[in-house]
């Protein structure tokens, strides 16, 4: 498949001619690639923030559910054991409800670095693994997306009061007298991450499937280019 993408595309440097290559589908120019590649991208995109960015969309996955930071974990069981599961139980769910809520925040930041995509991009894409255009993402979005979710994630945890829950169960570990490694009760970046990593996770399957199956290619345009390439 990559070889022969790359052989439609290729021409496109070395000629201002704007038909590409002829396959049995008919010819397929410049702008139809670009346009076949740009759809697959926002269709993966958007699919990715759409699966997350919904009611359990963290919570409810397995792959994806956020607990206590790794530092806190030791709080959680204890705290059960003096009967606090319920104000575990709070924080950890309002904390997946934060990361749901931020990654709506992702879609205009994929569609940037849609619109800023070169034809060189396009191509080494192409050239690449399964998750080329993911990988492609982390490098023009992963700042952005830090800074977008970051206030949209504190916002998120300070109103469903995830900030709070989170504090008091951290406050309430620290001052018992056998405490003697404090915890730090700032949620935000641990949530932020999470669901940065959560969110190219996700875009990573979806431009898989756009790519291995068929089924997958929602548009004209993508059944047309893609459709027409052999393995």
């Amino acid at each position: 498949m990559k070889k022969l993408i790359i052989t439609i595309l290729v021409p496109i440097l070395v000629s201002s001619c704007d038909t590409l290559y002829k396959l049995p589908g008919g010819p397929y120019t410049e702008g139809e690639a670009a346009l076949a590649i740009r759809e697959a991208l926002e269709q993966g995109t958007g699919k990715g923030i759409s699966f997350l960015n919904r009611t359990d969309g963290f919570f409810g996955n397995e792959a994806y559910k956020l607990f206590l930071p790794e530092d806190a974990k030791k709080i959680e069981n204890t705290l059960r054991s003096l009967g606090f599961g319920s104000m575990v139980d709070k924080a950890i769910l309002q904390i997946n409800r934060a990361a749901e809520d931020a990654v709506g925040f992702a879609k205009p930041i994929f569609v940037d670095a849609i619109r800023e995509m070169t034809i060189m991009d396009a191509i080494n894409i192409i050239r690449g693994p399964n998750d080329a255009a993911t990988n492609y993402f982390r490098q023009k979005t992963t700042d952005k997306l830090i800074s977008a979710f970051t206030p949209s994630i504190r916002s998120s945890l300070d109103k469903l009061n995830a900030t709070r829950y989170y504090a008091d169960i951290v406050n309430m570990y620290n001052n018992f007298p056998t405490t003697f490694n404090k915890i730090n009760p700032d949620l935000p970046s641990y949530v932020v991450g999470r669901a940065v990593d959560a969110l190219f996770d996700q875009i990573a399957k979806e431009e898989a499937n756009i790519r291995e199956n068929p089924v997958a290619r929602t548009t004209e345009i993508l059944r047309k280019v893609f459709g027409s390439v052999i393995r």
